[in-house]
């Protein structure tokens, strides 16, 4: 199957879910390169656009992604990404999944989850992405 990479200059955003639960853990971005590294290796391999280049879920902190199935969208152009992931949490602020916050409707944002790492003891003083 081909992956539309170019509809996007490149990019294909990818779901990341957890493959028993069906929580939505993270949202990253994928080319064609890192989608090869994901299926040659069996772990999630994202395009970093702020650093702009390849980074393997979990490079630093050990809390790697390891795919269980791969499915895509009626467009080819969006990537749906169920894994088991390994160590305590996904988000680098600490949290299981990085959708840790619920907007009411006044528009004021709740934590809804708690921390399950100190991401300043796994990362250090740096915010990594």
């Amino acid at each position: 199957m081909d992956i539309d990479f170019e509809k996007n200059g490149g990019l294909v955003p990818a779901i990341i879910q957890d493959h028993q639960t069906g929580d939505v853990l993270m949202l990253g971005f994928m080319n064609a390169a890192s989608f090869e590294q994901t299926r040659a290796t069996g772990e999630v391999v994202f395009f970093s656009r702020s650093r702009n280049k390849l980074w393997k879920k979990g490079e630093s902190s050990g809390h790697v992604l390891k795919v269980r199935e791969v499915r895509v969208d009626c467009d080819a152009d969006a990537l749906l990404v169920k894994v088991e992931a390994v160590g305590p949490g996904v988000c680098h602020e600490g949290y299981r999944s990085c959708f840790f916050r619920t907007i009411a409707a006044d528009g004021t944002a709740e934590i809804n989850a708690a921390r399950t790492f100190a991401p300043e003891q796994v990362y250090g003083g740096e915010k990594t992405r």
